[in-house]
């Protein structure tokens, strides 16, 4: 599709229509020239219901409206048009600093928001990325109510009430475009509730590119995302693409988003008002189309607060915000999560384990402060103890046999972050037979630090 300012003699065939709802006399009349100098075919309309009245014969590629209108406001001209009208991507204006009635434009459906005073270059940007989606890929959606067909868990395995108030949430976000901040403790399953989101989404059949800020070193994340350029810094022996550009029609998750330096939070935050992305030592800008779910077990609100988290990014991540539950909370899922992890060695020919009775209690008892992560590292290791394929008291760890006396290992929560790491760490090192560096790389650590951490934590160095 021809870029809205092309002059050539064929870009005059179709001009993309835009409805600009603005009840300002002098600004309304401002916007139609500057669109309609841009190459666009403006109708403007002085207030929402006027907007609504004029869709019934008008269709537009595009619609641009103003937040703050007497009568129906920009949200809740939004919102009717979730109910109502067609799939047009819509956008809207808000004065600067009104952070958050942007989200919630962005909650009521909104393809994107801009702040006054107006730059042009940003209006150009949201209005060629508007226009050149496919209705029915964007815009506003009506939403139905969640599906949830047999096969469509994505992974999350799970009949508890907070496992399905989880997937409903899954079912109505996918389809929008918006950003989704997921957040939840280590071990949860924050990714595979990413992936479900992209799953769902009509990004399906595009790329989901997934990378923890955690695990690249600060000084090598942004060449990471956005690129770079031979030359472009000592050791770019090569031209390369970031992964914002590997992720293009699809869904990028950035994982442990809280660690992300702060230096280059401002560049992610342009990224997603403006989805032009320019490699490190480049020249050319590209356009790009790609959702970004976010994941963090940290509190972004109180490290905001703190001034080690940018409000304004926080803001802009968190248009859907879902939260995993810890598995103490879901403790009626253990034993059905358990039986899956079990179940999926049948795929390779041998019969499934199966857990004697004694084991699922002992099972659903534990508080697993490690959540998913350690229930399946812990069924791996018992299911390398057995010679059959029972696993009952003998096979699972010591430590899930004798709680601490006065204690309620299903609704324990004060164990400390000491004790919580190293349980977690002999599970892992139990899970690869106590090989160092398999254990480490599933910790997402060197031996190095491992090995630090197994004479802090007293661990012993073998089986």
């Amino acid at each position: 599709m021809m870029e809205p300012n092309d002059t050539s003699p064929g870009a005059q065939a179709h001009r993309p229509g835009i409805l600009l709802v603005e009840d300002d006399d002098d600004i309304r009349a401002s916007l139609q020239d500057v669109l309609s100098d841009l190459g666009y075919d403006v109708r403007a309309e002085p207030s929402a219901e006027a907007g609504l009245s004029a869709l019934r014969q008008y269709s537009p590629d595009a619609i641009v409206a103003d937040v703050r209108m007497p009568g129906l406001s920009g949200i809740e001209f939004c919102q009717r048009l979730t109910g109502d009208g067609p799939a047009v991507p819509v956008v809207l204006m808000t004065a600067f600093g009104e952070v958050e009635m942007a989200v919630e434009a962005l909650r009521a459906g909104a393809f994107d928001f801009i702040t006054k005073p107006i730059a042009l270059d940003q209006l150009t940007s949201v209005l060629d990325r508007a226009v050149q989606r496919p209705r029915t890929k964007t815009g506003i959606l009506r939403l139905k109510d969640p599906e949830l067909p047999e096969g469509g868990r994505y992974g999350l395995i799970g009949s508890s009430d907070a496992m399905h108030t989880l997937l409903e949430r899954i079912a109505r976000v996918a389809p929008t475009d918006a950003t989704v901040l997921i957040t939840g403790e280590s071990g949860t399953g924050k990714e595979l509730v990413a992936r479900a989101v992209h799953a769902r989404s009509p990004r399906r059949d595009g790329p989901f590119v997934a990378l923890s800020c955690a695990a690249m070193p600060p000084e090598l994340l942004e060449a990471e995302l956005f690129g770079h350029r031979k030359g472009a810094f000592t050791g770019a022996a090569e031209s390369r693409d970031g992964l914002l550009h590997t992720a293009h029609r699809g869904t990028l998750f950035l994982d442990e988003i809280g660690e992300m330096p702060l230096d280059l939070q401002p560049k992610l935050l342009r990224v997603l008002e403006d989805p032009r992305v320019r490699p490190l030592g480049g020249s050319d800008d590209a356009l790009l189309d790609v959702r970004v779910v976010a994941a963090s077990n940290r509190d972004l609100e109180q490290a905001a607060s703190q001034g080690l988290f940018r409000e304004d990014l926080l803001y802009r991540l968190n248009v859907h915000h879902m939260r995993v539950p810890p598995l103490r909370e879901r403790a009626g899922d253990v034993v059905e999560l358990a039986r899956y992890f079990l179940s999926r060695g049948s795929a390779s020919g041998r019969p499934p384990y199966q857990l004697s009775a004694e084991a699922e209690r002992v099972l659903a008892a534990h508080s697993w402060p490690g959540n998913v992560r350690e229930l399946e590292n812990c069924l791996n290791a018992a299911a390398a103890l057995t010679a059959g394929t029972s696993i009952g008291l003998r096979e699972l760890p010591e430590r899930l046999h004798h709680p601490a006396p006065g204690q309620n290992p299903a609704t324990e929560e004060s164990a400390s972050l000491e004790e919580v790491e190293r349980r977690y760490i002999e599970v892992v090192l139990r899970a690869t037979g106590w090989n160092k560096a398999l254990a480490a790389r599933k910790l997402g650590i060197d031996r190095a630090t491992l090995y630090r951490k197994l004479l802090r934590l007293g661990l012993s160095e073998g089986p």
